[in-house]
Parts: structure tokens; C-alpha cells; sequence
């Protein structure tokens, strides 16, 4: 496999800049694949993608930029910084982005919105890129030098978890999956079986990239509310044989000490079960080759 990953945002729900969260990032959702080939692809669009880019831009020596961008969902967090993604002002540039089917609006009217005279002071339509929408279901895609798969999580409003393989690979790869509730407690309209196919989705994984928004003790406050613990992304990484887990979506609240604590503990609950699993957590900066 030779897909890397570099991260621009780590946060959940809202940026969270300052010294305390210096070390893992203040900014929301974004993630950066490159393919074996060097095929762009873009896992979210908060904050983190201000960031991302800046840098294509500094790295584009002219020449045109595109890519995919796969949105997980619509809520803010995961879009938010589509309105200050440079790459969308410039012509020549060619960007898809994709999102779930079954949003109750269309992603494109989602994005657009965004970008409306109430809410915002630049419309949609004064962008000089060439922005194409495409919509997804639980199925298998191939793209430009990547197959990507998609499935259903459970997270209030609907989102969507994907796994990135080179094409024709059918294990390995990464399944990206950055807002999910685990926890059975939660109600949501998924198939009695959803479980156990989802563990089947992410089988095998070199990278799981899986939201941990909360510890165990301050789940009960949040049931519902559509996200993980760390100890249930550790458990669903041990059953289905994952390689590497990463830590993501923390919490705006969390400060870098406290994720710290949080994957030492998620490290020696791993080291209890005897299992094969690498911890680590999500930093704006970080690099990784699945």
C-alpha cells in the first residue's frame, strides 16, 4: 500500500485554538490522502482545510489543482471551511466534493446555502473554480488511482463512514469514520445486523481513523448526541484486527494533556486484552503511510 495521510484538522463540533490544544490542533475536521500516484484526495472540510489550502496553492507552481472531496455529513464542523478554501478562487482549478444520498437536502444545495447572503458575505457562484457534486450510498466506487467504499454510521441526521483502498485491493487500506455513535445505549433506525456489518466494513484495516469524542465516564451525558468513546473505538479496532487506531474528532473541551491520558489509557486497555494494536492520536501535522 502507498496511500499517505496528513492531518489539518483533529477537532469535533467546534475550532478550539489556544495553548491548551497547541499540540493536537484547534481546527475541525480535514484530512489529506494522496494516492500512490499522487490523486488529491480530501476526508472533510472544517476548519482544517484553510490550512491544506494555503499549502496546495504554495505548491502549485501555476498549474491547475483538483482532487475529491468526501464529506462524512453536512453538519458544520465538516464544512465550514469550504468557504475559505483557496483553491475554490482560482480558474483551472477542478475540485468533485461528495456526500451522502441521504441527506435530507442535496449536498450542492447544502454548500450553497452555506454560502448565501445571510450567512455569508461571498455567494457560491462568484467561485472560479470548476466545483462538481456527486452523491454517494452505501456502495463501492472507483476513482482516480482508489477504490473508496462507503456505509452508514450512526450519527443524528445521517453520515457516512468510507474506506480508501489502491484499486483492486480488497484488504488494508483506511476507513475513515469521524463522527459515529458505538455504544448500543443509543437509539438509532439502523438494521438489527448493523453491527455486525460494520465490523466487517472496517475488518482488516491498516488505518482506523474512528471518533472518540468522549471518555467513558462523560458518555452518559451524551447519549444520542452521535459520537464515541475512546474504549468503544479501541474494542471495535481489536474485533475487526485493525493495525493502527487513531484518535479523532476530540473534544473542543480537551486539552492536549488530557488527550495525552486518554491514549495512555486507551494503550494499556490494548496491552490488558492482549491484543495487536497500535494507539495514537490524531495531530494537525501528522503524517502517516497506510
Amino acid at each position: 500500500m502507498s496511500l499517505t495521510l496528513r492531518f489539518w484538522g483533529t477537532r469535533g463540533s467546534i475550532p478550539s485554538p489556544g495553548l491548551a490544544t497547541s499540540r493536537y490542533g484547534g481546527n475541525t475536521p480535514c484530512v489529506e490522502l494522496r494516492t500512490a500516484g499522487g490523486r488529491l484526495v480530501i476526508l472533510d472540510a472544517g476548519t482544517g482545510i484553510r490550512e491544506l489550502g494555503r499549502s496546495l496553492m504554495a505548491g502549485a507552481n501555476g498549474e491547475g489543482v483538483e482532487g475529491d472531496i468526501f464529506l462524512t455529513h453536512a453538519h458544520w464542523d465538516h464544512i465550514q471551511g469550504i468557504p475559505f478554501f483557496a483553491p475554490l478562487f482560482h480558474k483551472g482549478n477542478h475540485f468533485t466534493i461528495w456526500g451522502s444520498r441521504s441527506l435530507q437536502t442535496s449536498i450542492d444545495q447544502v454548500v450553497r446555502d452555506q454560502m448565501s447572503p445571510v450567512v455569508f458575505p461571498v455567494s457560491f457562484e462568484e467561485l472560479q473554480a470548476q466545483i462538481d457534486f456527486q452523491e454517494l450510498a452505501e456502495e463501492r466506487r472507483a476513482g482516480v488511482g482508489y477504490e473508496v467504499a462507503a456505509i452508514g454510521v450512526r450519527h443524528p441526521g445521517g453520515a457516512l463512514g468510507y474506506r480508501f483502498t489502491e484499486r483492486n485491493e480488497t484488504g488494508g487500506g483506511l476507513v475513515y469514520v469521524s463522527d459515529n455513535e458505538l455504544s448500543a445505549v443509543a437509539k438509532y433506525d439502523t438494521p438489527a445486523e448493523w453491527r455486525r456489518t460494520f465490523v466487517q466494513f472496517v475488518q482488516g484495516a491498516a488505518v482506523l481513523i474512528h471518533d472518540t469524542m468522549y471518555r467513558a465516564e462523560e458518555y452518559s451525558s451524551f447519549v444520542g448526541w452521535g459520537h464515541s468513546t475512546y474504549e468503544d473505538a479501541v474494542e471495535l479496532a481489536i474485533e475487526a484486527s485493525v493495525d493502527r487506531l487513531v484518535l479523532f474528532h476530540h473534544h473542543p473541551e480537551r486539552t492536549d494533556d488530557e488527550v495525552d491520558r486518554c491514549v495512555a489509557s486507551c494503550r494499556e486497555m490494548v496491552q490488558a486484552r492482549g491484543a495487536r494494536l497500535e494507539v495514537l492520536a490524531a495531530a494537525e501535522g501528522m503524517t502517516l503511510t497506510v
